[in-house]
């Protein structure tokens, strides 16, 4: 590691930094454990090409530790250092789950999504991974999900070849019903990217999430995020449905709320995603 970044890491958080160790995971950034007498340290590392993506992470951090609803990562410090930006949090160590690891799961969760607020969206953008996320806030959430979600990543796919004309005719077809689709509920604080990769087990054997995107939303959009790649167990949402109670066809609309994920990474990696984005814009259609 840059030993000029660990004297500033040191000198910034007034903490003395004895052993460095590389972690792998994630796929955007580079991560290390930082050792010290007092507590361990997790720094995530980037190239300051987008320079507020910590900032807006530290943030988003901030935001769901003042809901005291799930366990996160306290951050600590973020920065630019030479060709660096760094973010410096909380080391989590991992365990193994409780019994009812999975009922606590579904009750912090609902927990989390009774935060509201006045409109959807929020007061600053972020990013979504690596890429910015518009929150431009609104009072409608089917208005807020076709014009910040949906409609805004299908032209950015549109003006990167990765996508016709045919799509983004379907797209504005489908924005123009969710009205008709999506149930009225009051705005919902979202982790925002709540995949198996960012929720982990605390030794103390409790979930803990983290690398948020957050925003007011429509709670089933974590859930339908939750769906799509795995690494839940099932009874999680029976265990939130029993904690907060959802539409009961809420299960019709996954396809619908795993849009915009599936249009991130259409954006972000191309290749198949397009069929699945194609593939739910039809169905809809």
């Amino acid at each position: 590691m840059n030993k000029a970044l660990l004297l500033h890491i040191e000198s910034e958080l007034q903490v003395k930094i004895t052993k460095t160790e590389q972690v792998f995971g994630g796929d955007i950034n580079e991560t290390h454990v930082l050792h010290s007498p007092d507590k361990n340290l997790f720094l995530k590392l980037n190239s300051v090409e987008k320079a507020d993506m910590f900032e807006k992470e530290f943030k988003g951090l901030e935001i769901l530790r003042n809901a005291k609803a799930m366990a996160v990562p306290e951050p600590y410090k973020w920065g630019l250092f030479e060709k660096n930006i760094y973010l410096v949090m909380e080391y989590i160590e991992k365990g193994n789950a409780s019994a009812d690891f999975w009922r606590n799961f579904a009750q912090h969760l609902a927990s989390l999504h009774r935060n509201t607020a006045e409109q959807f969206g929020l007061d600053h953008d972020n990013y979504i991974g690596s890429l910015p996320q518009i929150n431009k806030q609104c009072s409608n959430w089917s208005e807020f999900y076709a014009e910040q979600r949906i409609l805004f990543l299908i032209k950015r796919a549109f003006d990167a070849k990765r996508c016709d004309t045919s799509d983004t005719r379907l797209a504005e077809k489908l924005c123009n019903k969710l009205d008709t689709l999506f149930p009225q509920e009051q705005p919902a604080l979202l982790h925002g990217d709540l995949w198996s990769g960012n929720y982990m087990i605390s030794k103390s054997g409790e979930p803990v999430i983290f690398d948020p995107a957050v925003y007011f939303g429509h709670r089933e959009m974590d859930l339908g995020m939750m769906l799509l790649f795995g690494g839940f167990d099932q009874q999680v949402f029976h265990f939130y449905n029993e904690e907060f109670s959802l539409e009961k066809s809420w299960r019709e609309r996954i396809d619908l709320t795993q849009l915009y994920p599936l249009l991130v990474h259409l954006n972000l990696f191309g290749g198949h995603y397009y069929n699945s984005v194609r593939n739910t814009l039809k169905k809809y259609n």
